[in-house]
């Protein structure tokens, strides 16, 4: 029995080593292919609870998503080491084409998201969680849409912060399906002409919208450090 008792007591405290030696992003991606900053993610603190919601776009085939957050953000942002995984709830934003984690965080910290496509595992840029210091902004009047067109001109106003260095704009039917996704370093962005657009995640060429439909804009006005400082929502009808 004593024999038995011992060989258990091995077992599990190899296995508790096993998991201690998991427990960083930097082990996580040991001999693992790895492409760096491949990952759109930002995060928001939220506007009527606790939590803080880190979004990424799951491009189609990703698979295995993963969340890692630093003790703090007196880190090397840079230093996987200082990375540990967390288990959070994922959720469908956009009926899916977004997804996000919901996560209580208590003191300010860098999060990194992570997805495994073509074999490889893809990581975001370091995302700086600032719910202290800087909750994000929701807002229902910084928008305007220049109503009755089917390619209505889209302008957004910054919140009280000044630091923001991209804006994210979504259009979305009345069900709330993502028609287009696109950054521009302005605050305009027309329907759907691209010649300000820096990135752009829509799914394909997108239908002209239809006069007397409902449709709605999301903007995320979102700083250097991936920090969302404003969060402004919207309808029109072209």
């Amino acid at each position: 029995m004593k024999k038995y008792i011992f060989y258990c007591f091995l077992f599990f405290a190899s296995c508790s080593e096993d998991l201690v030696e998991e427990n960083s992003l930097a082990l996580y991606l040991q001999n693992r292919e790895v492409v760096l900053d491949n990952v759109i993610a930002c995060a928001a603190s939220n506007e009527t609870d606790d939590l803080v919601s880190v979004f990424l776009y799951p491009r189609p085939g990703a698979s295995n998503i993963q969340y890692f957050e630093a003790t703090s953000d007196r880190i090397d942002k840079n230093n996987f080491e200082s990375y540990t995984p967390l288990v959070a709830p994922l959720s469908d934003v956009f009926n899916g084409f977004l997804q996000k984690f919901d996560v209580a965080i208590d003191q300010e910290k860098w999060v990194i998201v992570s997805f495994e496509e073509d074999g490889a595992v893809h990581l975001s840029n370091p995302i700086r969680i600032k719910n202290r210091t800087k909750p994000t902004e929701y807002s229902t009047t910084n928008i305007t849409v220049e109503q009755n067109s089917s390619n209505p001109l889209i302008m957004w106003e910054d919140g009280s912060y000044d630091d923001t260095r991209i804006y994210f704009q979504v259009v979305t039917d009345a069900d709330n399906n993502l028609i287009s996704g696109t950054y521009t370093l302005d605050r305009f962005f027309r329907f759907y002409v691209l010649d300000n657009v820096v990135l752009n995640i829509t799914p394909g060429a997108p239908t002209a919208l239809q006069s007397n439909t409902p449709y709605g804009v999301t903007l995320l006005a979102v700083s250097e450090d991936n920090w969302v400082n404003l969060f402004a929502v919207t309808g029109f009808t072209p």
